[in-house]
């Protein structure tokens, strides 16, 4: 099955939709009603929820508790090798990008049937030429995955 790997400012747009100056969040909404109807699987790197997290309780404290519950809840699977750790430094060194955002993309890269999906255009355009990567806002689920008839 084809999976995806969701970055955090992907994670934040459908936990925090009502949070200004955020573009896409349509976009990211219709990603959640996939996960949660069991439609697509997720792979994350190990630092996603903590990351996440932090982002919450910074922006919307009082929700904070409620919303790292529900993504606990959702019990994505984690990819944790040492080859991803390394795939991430590359990237990072070559892109002269933060390791936690490389992180993702090297699930993605490693794992060989992820997608990518990022809210960050400044990483996605420096990144696209490696694969395995798509723009939320470019993103259209029918383009990812197989429609049985």
């Amino acid at each position: 099955m084809k999976s995806f790997t969701i970055d955090s400012s992907v994670i934040v747009k459908f936990i925090l939709p009502d949070k200004p100056d955020e573009d896409h969040q349509l976009n990211a909404l219709h990603l959640m009603k996939l996960i949660q109807g069991n439609t697509i699987r997720v792979l994350q790197p190990v630092h996603w929820l903590p990351e996440i997290a932090a982002v919450i309780v910074r922006s919307s404290p009082r929700v904070a508790a409620k919303a790292i519950a529900t993504l606990v809840a959702l019990a994505f699977p984690i990819l944790n090798e040492l080859e991803v750790y390394e795939l991430a430094c590359e990237l990072s060194e070559k892109l002269d990008h933060h390791l936690f955002d490389t992180l993702y993309h090297a699930v993605a890269l490693y794992s060989g049937h992820s997608t990518f999906i990022t809210a960050d255009e400044k990483y996605y355009k420096k990144a696209k030429k490696y694969g395995h990567i798509v723009s939320l806002a470019e993103f259209n689920i029918f383009e990812h995955i197989e429609v049985i008839a």
